[in-house]
């Protein structure tokens, strides 16, 4: 049995990013360092932190007054970052600059007081966050999922509008989801630059590139991750036999009898190590080596905030 690495995997630009501020967080301010919601989407990388003692919270009510808070990688909403500013929280902010691209856009709806649409997976922290941006009392937001949701909307033709979508979707559903949106409301107007990011994009790209190739894939990723999930349905969707794991000890001996060529992936938000033990675990299975495919080359990096640069010598 061959293994076959999609290429890009794993982390992205905004997940590091993310990481690095609460690990440098932590050595910094030698506190207790509080997360709103978890940081990332993948177990492993939740129960590491909780190691160095840092507490994840729901609830913004949860936290001490005057104490350290990051705001996870998806995003917070305009009343949950007042609620923490009336708790005279230190606020540090991590996340991911490609959603914040998304938060302006629907903040400046909001204070031109346009209608919008906003394409995402109804009770995602992205997507209350981003809704959260649209604080507009004489305006309207509305989530939408599918075209059937669009068929419900009770919107006025003449009515200017605006759409803008969650950046972890996938590519060809919201490709169908705006044609559709487009041909109802002819007058709508979307993101100048699609907000679904490059990481995702990449990813999806490499997971079809990928399927062409094996007659298996493994996704890694937690069952939280909206990237990562949408990898296992495109996935299925080419008809491959796909399974999604949070690590090597979810693989069952049975589903890799008879593969002769078995892909590997990650989510955006699955760290390097679990691509690495499942390498090793299908080895002492009787895999051969690993092979990377070719694939598109991310050089995104996002800079941490300046006072939480920790020097490293």
């Amino acid at each position: 049995m061959d293994i076959l690495l999609a290429n890009p995997r794993g982390f992205c630009a905004g997940v590091k990013r993310a990481i690095l501020i609460v690990e440098n967080a932590l050595k910094i301010y030698k506190k207790t360092i509080y997360v709103k919601h978890e940081l990332v989407h993948n177990k492993y990388v939740i129960n590491k932190l909780r190691q160095k003692g840092v507490i994840f919270v729901e609830k913004i009510s949860d936290i001490p007054n005057k104490s350290i808070v990051v705001f996870s990688a998806h995003g917070v909403s305009k009343k949950t970052k007042e609620k923490a500013i009336k708790k005279q929280l230190i606020i540090l902010n991590a996340t991911c600059p490609l959603v914040m691209k998304v938060h302006k856009e629907v903040s400046k709806a909001s204070q031109k007081n346009i209608e919008t649409i906003f394409i995402g997976h109804k009770g995602h922290p992205e997507v209350i966050g981003t809704i959260g941006q649209y604080n507009n009392k004489n305006g309207k937001i509305h989530l939408v999922e599918s075209i059937e949701d669009i068929n419900q909307l009770s919107i006025k033709q003449d009515t200017k509008l605006n759409f803008f979508t969650q950046t972890t979707l996938s590519i060809k559903n919201t490709q169908s989801i705006i044609q559709f949106l487009k041909k109802k409301f002819p007058n709508i107007s979307g993101p100048k630059k699609e907000d679904i990011c490059y990481a995702t994009t990449n990813r999806q790209n490499a997971i079809i590139k990928l399927s062409k190739m094996t007659d298996m894939i493994l996704v890694i990723g937690s069952k939280n991750s909206s990237n990562s999930n949408r990898l296992s349905e495109l996935s299925k969707e080419t008809g491959v036999f796909t399974k999604q794991i949070e690590s090597f000890l979810d693989i069952q001996e049975e589903w890799i009898k008879n593969i002769k060529h078995i892909g590997i992936t990650a989510g955006a938000s699955a760290p390097e190590f679990l691509v690495k033990q499942v390498i090793v675990h299908l080895q002492k299975m009787g895999a051969k080596k690993s092979k990377e495919i070719i694939g598109t080359e991310e050089k995104t990096v996002f800079n941490i905030p300046k006072h939480l640069i920790f020097p490293s010598h």
